[in-house]
């Protein structure tokens, strides 16, 4: 069983100050009087997020909070589950590796994502940003609404955050171009929508000039979410055990998990290993199980007219690996 930890519970339900447990009335009196709030959807805990998120200010998690339920309604969020369909995906997973893996020790989901993997010029070719958007908008909603409540029943307490695991290794950055535009482009979608998600990130293999690129990242990023990453090298081993038991870390990472037909591809954890009651859900794990061929997806693409958007080459490439990923400090 995952082990309970005391970190960062402040501001949570059940470690709300007299203050804080006022703001959260105060919340949902204002946003009901005005239509956006409605008690059979919106818990205390996906409050408490945007509340955490804007540092208990009203009116900025208030505004943030209208933000976010006019988006689900205006991009269609809240049916994506169900009507979002990617047939590219087994191609695009692996011009783009990333995936879950088991749990760390306090139970919450691994999410890795391997840079070096990443192919920008054959990813575009298979779809464009516009679908990769709505792919990270899917998983987060399967994160929110199926991994997580799935390793919440298995922990035995309620998990809302991450343990991500972002592999640099391959990656050369030689140069970072247009950095701020993309970077805002992808992780606005998880800093607006999807607050206060990351439990932990370990950044590994992390080449020496990434001390310049993290000086520039960070300065989107809150003070919050900064302490939550690690930045290691090589030798990240000890790091990652302490958060992640041997036996649940891939062995490409050092750890003992060696799952037939490669961790990468397994996409194994509490959500459908079968060690929770009422897990795995069948039509939430369609793209698992979905196989493309190359005349099914070659039709697809003609008819929705996919093409890339992004021109890979040699001044761009390194910035377009390295934006996908920083959508994870979306959970920040």
């Amino acid at each position: 069983m995952a082990s309970t930890s005391t970190e960062n519970l402040t501001g949570r339900v059940g470690n709300l100050s007299v203050e804080q447990t006022e703001a959260l009335a105060q919340f949902k009196t204002e946003l009901a009087a005005e239509g956006f709030y409605d008690p059979a959807k919106h818990d205390d805990h996906i409050l408490l997020r945007f509340l955490r998120a804007r540092k208990f200010a009203l009116p900025a998690s208030k505004k943030m909070w209208t933000d976010y339920i006019t988006w689900r309604k205006e991009f269609g969020t809240d049916t994506i589950l169900q009507d979002f369909e990617f047939p590219e995906y087994p191609i695009v997973k692996k011009f783009y590796p990333r995936f879950y893996h088991k749990t760390d020790r306090q139970g919450r989901p691994v999410y890795v994502e391997q840079l070096g993997g990443v192919d920008v010029k054959q990813l575009f070719a298979v779809t464009d940003i516009d679908r990769m958007l709505k792919n990270h908008v899917y998983e987060y909603e399967k994160l929110v609404n199926y991994r997580l409540p799935a390793c919440s029943k298995k922990a035995g307490h309620y998990i809302e955050q991450s343990c991500t695991i972002l592999d640099m290794k391959g990656v050369y950055i030689t140069q970072f171009p247009s950095v701020a535009n993309l970077v805002k482009q992808v992780s606005a979608y998880a800093q607006n929508y999807y607050p206060e998600m990351l439990g932990k990130m370990y950044i590994i293999n992390a080449p020496m000039l990434f001390t310049g690129v993290w000086s520039i990242v960070k300065g989107f990023l809150d003070e919050v979410t900064v302490s939550k990453i690690n930045i290691l090298g090589s030798n990240y081993k000890s790091k990652l055990l302490e958060t992640i038991d041997e036996d649940s870390l891939p062995k490409i990472f050092g750890g003992k998990c060696d799952c037939p037909g490669g961790c990468n591809l397994a996409d194994v954890g509490p959500w459908n290993d079968g060690s929770v009651e009422g897990y795995p859900q069948a039509e939430l794990e369609k793209v698992k199980k979905r196989r493309t061929s190359a005349f099914s997806w070659v039709s697809f693409r003609h008819t929705h007219r996919v093409s890339g958007v992004l021109s890979p080459n040699s001044s761009t490439f390194c910035t377009d690996q390295m934006l996908p990923r920083l959508r994870l400090l979306r959970n920040r």
